[in-house]
């Protein structure tokens, strides 16, 4: 078993898997001024959109502004979504150096959200994977969508994730990889067992957890995940998105909430929590935002307090 880290990265997914949750346009000026904001409260890490189709996805059309205003900037990690090699090469042309790609464990869900099967979601990640071998600068990170559990098919076998991350292993032992609770089923003990299978299996990657908090246990599955050793975990802050296959419930796990969390337990994260609620309440004010934060709803001074002593 892996030993917990005495701090951990926070990739804040607000611009992409938020952003893209909202239905009428944000302006890129509002979006540049957010991301912003996020980085003087303490983001290191950030994924700041996806190079996708305007018709699939249209909050998501100003991306080359986006990437324009950002690239380059130093000292932070900065990455964005890519479905496909063509995605790749827009981001790449934009100057973006961390690169996110996904698919899933599940069959079922991979066509739903892709279109494609497994195997063809593979064959590309290894195309992709030729496109910036000649870059030793270009960091992949790969997202295993319904790691746990799939809103088609029910639990996720975990065979199937182990054979994921085979072939995945296959094109790129060293990736970062980030299994993720997609419908936020999972519970805190899977979560743990699954991450030490995992990790004792393929001892060149980087592990990750993307969670979300449609059930309520978005923090403590975070936790157990830590428990087995996990160092890096996504959060969007005032838990801005919605799962798309539980309509009416929240998303992504708050980032202020797992910051509260950590914190509080002596795990450094990096963050200013007063700064990091101030921009929780803008992302509130949002047009059509379905947010789902608990620490934004406590009295502020209650917020920020220092952490009680163990």
């Amino acid at each position: 078993m892996h030993r917990p880290l005495s701090s951990v990265d926070i990739v804040e997914v607000a611009p992409r898997d938020g952003f893209q949750s909202i239905a009428a346009p944000i302006p890129t000026r509002t979006k540049i001024e957010l991301i912003e904001s996020l980085i003087e409260a303490g983001s290191r890490r950030i994924e700041i959109g996806s190079f996708v189709s305007p018709r699939a996805i249209p909050q998501m059309a100003d991306m080359g502004e986006i990437a324009a205003h950002f690239a380059g900037r130093a000292g932070l990690g900065l990455s964005v979504l890519v479905p496909n090699p063509k995605g790749a090469e827009l981001a790449l042309t934009a100057g973006m150096k961390e690169l996110v790609y996904v698919f899933s464990a599940s069959e079922q869900h991979n066509q739903k959200n892709v279109r494609r099967s497994i195997a063809q979601s593979i064959q590309e990640l290894s195309d992709i994977h030729s496109l910036i071998a000649p870059n030793r600068d270009i960091r992949v990170r790969v997202d295993l969508a319904t790691a746990f559990d799939c809103p088609f098919a029910g639990e996720v076998p975990i065979e199937a994730v182990l054979s994921a991350l085979d072939r995945i292993a296959a094109i790129c032992p060293t990736y970062e990889i980030a299994l993720c609770d997609t419908t936020g089923r999972a519970n805190p003990f899977q979560v743990r067992q699954r991450f030490e299978v995992a990790m004792s299996r393929f001892d060149g990657f980087r592990w990750a957890f993307h969670g979300h908090d449609t059930f309520g246990v978005g923090v403590a599955n975070a936790l157990f995940a830590h428990q087995a050793g996990v160092g890096v975990f996504d959060a969007s802050v005032a838990g801005l998105g919605g799962c798309p296959f539980a309509p009416g419930a929240t998303g992504n796990t708050a980032t202020e909430d797992l910051v509260f969390a950590f914190e509080g337990g002596g795990v450094g994260t990096g963050y200013d929590m007063a700064r990091l609620l101030a921009v929780a309440d803008r992302i509130a004010d949002l047009p059509g935002a379905s947010v789902g934060s608990h620490l934004r709803l406590v009295p502020r001074m209650r917020a920020t307090a220092a952490p009680i002593a163990a």
